[in-house]
């Protein structure tokens, strides 16, 4: 970053003209401005298709029919809104899906 000799502003370079952004004066000498990034990692983004039990977090419950102890869950606004969300649970053994309103 470069400083006008005369106010002390902030130097700028719009093509090849050299001016002081605050009071207008130019300069004669050539200014050498390098600008300079650090690019992080490149971040691959998830994506979920629908029907991936995969994408759903697996909680300790038992299930109704074949007794495993852990399921997927989710949860869906299926009432009105000022009542509470309804609770979806699908065996990770059996596939069976439930519900649980609370």
């Amino acid at each position: 970053m470069e400083f006008c000799e005369k106010c002390g502003g902030v130097i700028i370079v719009e093509g090849d003209k050299v001016v002081c952004g605050s009071c207008g004066h130019r300069l004669k000498k050539k200014v050498k401005i390098e600008v300079s990034q650090k690019l992080g990692e490149k971040k691959e983004i998830s994506v979920i298709k629908e029907g991936e039990e995969s994408a759903y977090p697996i909680v300790e419950i038992k299930c109704p029919k074949c007794n495993e102890k852990k399921a997927y869950f989710w949860t869906t606004q299926t009432r009105a809104s000022d009542e509470s969300e309804t609770k979806f649970y699908r065996c990770v053994k059996c596939k069976h899906t439930w519900r649980v309103y609370r």
